[in-house]
């Protein structure tokens, strides 16, 4: 999905829930690039992982239906 640079940084600057999901995917994104640079991955670092995964799709999932709703 190629989104308007635009109206993203108006979403970011005019939405406060949208730059909360917005910062949180950008916060979890540099985690897992943490726990990616590791050799190796304790089990509660795996526990970890899958969560956080879970809970950065889940703000995507939100993000695009904000964008989906101020697109249409």
């Amino acid at each position: 999905m190629a989104i308007d640079q635009t109206l993203l940084q108006n979403l970011i600057e005019n939405n406060p829930r949208f730059r909360m999901l917005y910062e949180e995917h950008s916060l979890f994104e540099k985690q897992l690039s943490e726990l990616e640079k590791k050799p190796f991955l304790s089990e509660q670092e795996e526990l970890d992982k899958n969560k956080i995964k879970k809970l950065k799709l889940v703000g995507k999932d939100e993000m695009e239906q904000i964008l989906q709703s101020v697109t249409t």
